[in-house]
């Protein structure tokens, strides 16, 4: 009886120890002394205590940073430029059979193809041109993690750093080149101006009684100030007379 009873725990034990549960966003690979048979679908399996082993992949779409590379540009300004690579796996048995440590490999391949892509570019086609540099970067990588089972969501540029006088030359091409615009601005609103003044003058020099509103509103806002006193030069009879109706 004492026997029954420990074959049935160590059959129960023996049951316990070979379940796995594989969530949805996983799949697990088996394989039977090292030799692999087959891939696990999510939810409840299982395996052969000893004889099987499984290996866990991530399906999901996966982020990797690219730390900070120094770069050369082709007009030979030196900086550094950071990224950041996102992929998913599409086939895990190659994810895993193919290549060792494929986070590790991808992340080789994103820092060998952002040195390659920007240092033959120049530094404004950088700063201007980010999204362009990225699609060129994972078009390079998704050459090689293709037969690994790997699908290249896409790349980004996340940060340029520059040396410290390289931003401050930027910084002063962008205030000079803020300057002119300003200038530019005031220029054209001066012309403006001055053309609405010219059709003024040429509007108040055919009508007599428009010069002479001009000048009591002109006498009207010096008097504002109350500290002035105004002499005339001539008497007001030689201004142009307002013709009256019966003139005309």
């Amino acid at each position: 009886m004492s026997l029954l009873f420990i074959f049935t725990i160590v059959f129960l034990l023996f049951l316990l120890v070979g379940i796995r549960i594989v969530f949805e966003y996983k799949r697990a690979l088996k394989f039977r002394f090292g030799k692999y048979i087959k891939t696990l679908q999510p939810g409840f399996r299982w395996i052969i205590p000893i004889v099987d082993t499984i290996q866990i992949v991530d399906i999901r779409v996966i982020t990797i940073n690219i730390v900070s590379q120094e770069v050369m540009t082709e007009d030979n300004v030196p900086c550094s430029i950071d990224g950041v690579v996102f992929f998913k796996i599409y086939d895990p048995e190659k994810a895993v059979l193919e290549v060792e440590e494929f986070s590790f490999a991808i992340t080789q391949l994103s820092q060998a193809a952002l040195r390659d892509v920007c240092g033959k570019v120049e530094l404004d086609t950088i700063l201007s041109k980010r999204e362009e540099m990225g699609k060129n970067i994972k078009s390079i990588v998704e050459k090689e993690t293709h037969a690994w089972g790997i699908d290249i969501i896409d790349v980004k540029i996340k940060d340029i750093q520059l040396p410290e006088n390289m931003r401050r030359m930027m910084a002063g091409q962008a205030e000079a080149e803020r300057s002119r615009r300003s200038r530019i601005i005031l220029a054209e609103a001066e012309e403006q101006a001055a053309g609405k003044l010219l059709e003024a003058g040429l509007q108040i020099d055919k009508s007599p009684s428009a010069i002479k509103l001009r000048l009591y509103q002109t006498l009207s806002n010096i008097a504002a100030e109350k500290n002035s006193t105004i002499l005339f030069p001539f008497p007001e009879e030689v201004l142009p007379r307002i013709p009256k109706k019966e003139d005309s």
